[in-house]
């Protein structure tokens, strides 16, 4: 199996030349972003993790391993010396845009109307603005204005 520049196995990807199913490959089960989320959040210890999603902890010992091997998640040691925690690396930090386009899809989608949910506020306390996605022209693009192009 090949290997990544940190000797973490590479998976089998899905499909090689898709940056969408690499993600998911990586990413893309039903905890790891949720383990990315709340270490955007503030938590670093194990704990913190199981606590704030209720993951088994024969599984999240699995996706922060993962994460952890994969350059998304560091261990270091924690300020009170007794315990090794988990920070976010500059690649897991970039998954922010990606959890903020999830989130407020589920603003939209995955509520009812009224129905009452946790909202993301600035340092301010504003409301993030919707994340919409511009071309150079500064015109929003979506699936009709944009087309992949392959590499073979």
């Amino acid at each position: 199996m090949p290997r990544t520049t940190e000797g973490a196995p590479e998976p089998d990807w899905t499909d090689p030349d898709c940056p969408v199913a690499r993600t998911l490959d990586l990413v893309g089960d039903r905890w790891s972003l949720l383990v990315v989320r709340d270490a955007m959040d503030g938590a670093r210890s194990f704990t913190e993790f199981q606590r704030r999603t209720g993951i088994a902890r024969n599984i999240l010992t699995d996706r922060l391993r993962k994460l952890t091997a994969h350059g998304l998640l560091a261990q270091r040691t924690a300020p009170s010396g007794r315990r090794q925690e988990y920070v976010l690396t500059d690649a897991g930090r970039a998954l922010f845009p990606v959890i903020l386009t999830l989130r407020q899809w589920g603003e939209r989608h995955a509520f009812a109307p009224g129905e009452p949910h946790s909202t993301l506020v600035d340092r301010h306390g504003t409301p993030v603005p919707e994340l919409a996605p511009t071309g150079a022209d500064g015109t929003l693009l979506d699936a009709d204005t944009t087309h992949v192009r392959k590499t073979r």
